[in-house]
């Protein structure tokens, strides 16, 4: 008989800025209140790069440094990692090289990849894969943004809903029948319009037009996104339960991407979870976009037991979504001197 070999979670790492910007801050620069936002949105702080000279690979670094020293792990170990981001430091040169070669991961290799919010879910299944097939024996999977850097504050629509932060996990391989074990992923094109960063690719360079017309900050159709994200993220999950004949009283928590508390309990509500099965932070760090899910893992890392089903699902600008079914393992500990 074949043993499965599984790609499973052994360490975690997150990091956030100092800085906290508050919705009574944010009541100072916009025409909006705290009671508005948090009846809205859920979000009542978020945490924001204060210095110019932090980008995105800063943050993820930081996140794999913390995963690193938690797990007794050291870079040399360490064979791929994969970070998910919206805003990378460069457009040519890929943030994951940045983090390699600033955390002094030689060994390593290190790619972007950029589904928006459904990325670091994306990201998780391709170092699962490379787990899987025995290609990689430890793969670092980041999700990071600094969301601060695309964001206009003058924007009561959006400036309210972001946050910059760093979530990272390790996937090492196992025989045990824990792990990542199945995934369901979508994809709308046509709906790109309803949330996106208009300039600054290749479809609209940067130029002075593209500037006075400030086509560099992200902006959403927010009732289009927030009707899809309900219904995409509630099908995936169905999906993931049907497809490994589990009811969704079986599962033990779900942790769902952060960009709206009331898309969270919906999905929660129409999946049958109560509110202590559903994880959530988005009160404290508002949308870190593809740090969110890995910042939840980190948050409530002490809570998950071996053997815990748990789903992870997201929605995000494409759009993309989808969820991901995995049973919870053993987090590695840094040996104690």
């Amino acid at each position: 008989m074949r043993i499965r070999k599984n790609a499973v979670i052994t360490a975690v790492g997150g990091y956030v800025p100092d800085t906290v910007l508050s919705n009574h801050d944010l009541e100072k620069m916009v025409d909006t209140n705290n009671e508005w936002i948090v009846a809205r949105t859920g979000i009542k702080e978020r945490r924001i790069v204060n210095d110019p000279g932090v980008a995105t690979s800063d943050l993820a670094v930081r996140a794999l440094k913390r995963l690193m020293s938690d797990a007794g792990v050291t870079p040399h170990e360490i064979d791929c990692v994969i970070v998910s981001t919206s805003t990378p430091d460069y457009v040519m040169v890929s943030t994951g090289s940045i983090v390699c070669e600033k955390a002094g991961l030689t060994k390593a290799w290190g790619i972007d990849t950029n589904a928006a919010c459904s990325g670091f879910l994306y990201a998780l299944t391709l170092g699962a894969s490379m787990i899987e097939s025995g290609r990689c024996k430890k793969v670092v999977v980041i999700g990071a943004d600094k969301n601060s850097s695309i964001v206009n504050y003058s924007d009561r629509n959006t400036c309210i809903l972001f946050g910059d932060g760093a979530g990272a996990v390790m996937l090492e391989q196992t025989e045990e029948p824990v792990g990542l074990m199945d995934s369901f992923f979508r994809t709308d094109g046509s709906g790109k319009e309803n949330l996106i960063v208009t300039a600054g690719g290749s479809r609209f360079p940067a130029s002075q037009q593209t500037l006075d017309d400030q086509l560099h900050y992200v902006r959403q159709d927010g009732r289009v996104v927030f009707k899809a994200a309900i219904q995409g993220m509630t099908d995936t999950c169905n999906e993931v339960l049907q497809a490994n004949d589990l009811l969704s009283s079986q599962i033990n928590y779900l942790i769902p991407h952060q960009a709206n508390l009331r898309i969270i309990q919906s999905v929660g509500d129409y999946l049958g979870l109560s509110g202590d099965q559903v994880k959530i932070n988005i009160d404290r760090y508002g949308n870190t976009t593809s740090a969110t899910i890995p910042l939840v893992m980190w948050d409530y890392k002490d809570d998950f037991k071996y053997g815990d089903k748990i789903i992870l699902t997201a929605f995000g600008a494409g759009f993309s979504w989808g969820a991901t079914y995995l049973k919870w393992g053993r987090l590695r500990k840094a040996a104690q001197e």
